[in-house]
């Protein structure tokens, strides 16, 4: 069934879902899995990009918490900044349930673990559910298939099985009418632990390391606006890249260059120096010692890869072996 143009997913005896409608509303989605999930995840990352208005991005492989850690920040970012288009991100571990855990620490993230498109259309009409999680073990790629059209196809506050299919009476209209911003509006404990100045030093946080970057450890001192110490090894390379927020850094010990491809402009950095890069600015960076900095972001922190690894240290070894700058 139809609403506002864009197509409702009810489940059906036959197939457990509608098909998928040429109505699909555009859509960026982040994609992860732990290696548990990640041929599930591999299904449905082609399956996505078969269909029109829907881009994917593949963040790969990683520890369960880790690679949550990255969708649900990135769908946080986007949420924030009202980005366009709409961003959600899909997620797949053993059983679905731990990325579900680990994605929901963001603000305005909200994550639902689906076994069936019946889950999938409750979960986006009744809670907005903008992080998708399936179960790597126990879901078929078939049956994950039609999860995943349920959840593109059906809007917040569409009719729903827990609605019998029809449309919510008054007063749980009047509820849902309201719910997003009384969700949005639950403070997230870590930001009201930021308030606190000795809380903010944070000592006792472990680095983890920057799976996307090889050679990179980050520990996060403040979650909004993002703070943290980053370490990178020497050799160790940051493909270009840019963020929603400008950020400031400080060198504390090391020797870095970095290339702002958007000013065409460089920094040779050495220990005390301090760079801003704006909102936006795609950047690329090498390391030729050990380096620690302190950086800090004018929003929450995210990032998007504009090159690969590859790419970025050939582009480099070319201009160093030139003598440009």
């Amino acid at each position: 069934m139809a609403s506002d143009g864009i197509c409702i997913a009810v489940p059906t005896e036959e197939n457990g879902t509608a098909a998928p409608s040429s109505d699909t509303p555009a859509l960026k989605i982040y994609a992860g899995a732990d290696f548990f999930g990640c041929n599930l995840k591999d299904a449905l990352v082609a399956y996505l990009r078969s269909l029109p208005g829907v881009e994917v991005v593949d963040l790969g492989a990683d520890k369960y918490y880790s690679i949550a850690e990255q969708v649900g920040r990135l769908v946080s970012s986007s949420a924030a900044g009202g980005s366009s288009p709409e961003t959600r991100g899909l997620l797949s571990c053993g059983t679905g349930v731990g990325v579900s855990i680990f994605a929901n620490k963001f603000p305005r993230v909200y994550a639902a673990t689906c076994s069936s498109a019946g889950d999938a259309v409750n979960a986006r009409s009744i809670s907005a559910c903008n992080v998708l999680a399936v179960s790597g073990m126990n879901t078929a790629p078939d049956d994950a298939v039609k999860i995943v059209d349920a959840w593109l196809h059906t809007p917040f506050k569409a009719p729903c099985p827990a609605s019998g299919g029809v449309d919510w009476p008054d007063d749980i209209q009047a509820f849902l009418d309201n719910a997003t911003a009384e969700m949005a509006a639950i403070p997230n404990p870590s930001s009201a632990a930021s308030t606190c100045a000795i809380c903010c030093l944070r000592k006792g946080i472990e680095f983890e390391p920057v799976g996307i970057m090889p050679g990179g450890e980050m520990k996060i001192v403040r979650e909004s606006p993002t703070s943290a110490i980053v370490r990178f090894k020497a050799g160790s390379v940051e493909p270009a890249h840019h963020h929603t927020f400008g950020h400031d850094l400080v060198v504390m010990k090391g020797k870095k260059k970095v290339w702002n491809l958007t000013k065409k402009e460089s920094y040779d950095l050495e220990d005390g120096d301090f760079l801003f890069t704006p909102a936006g600015d795609v950047h690329r960076v090498k390391y030729f010692t050990d380096t620690e900095f302190f950086i800090r972001w004018d929003g929450d922190w995210d990032i998007f890869l504009d090159e690969d690894l590859e790419a970025a240290k050939e582009a480099i070894d070319k201009e160093l072996a030139s003598g440009k700058n």
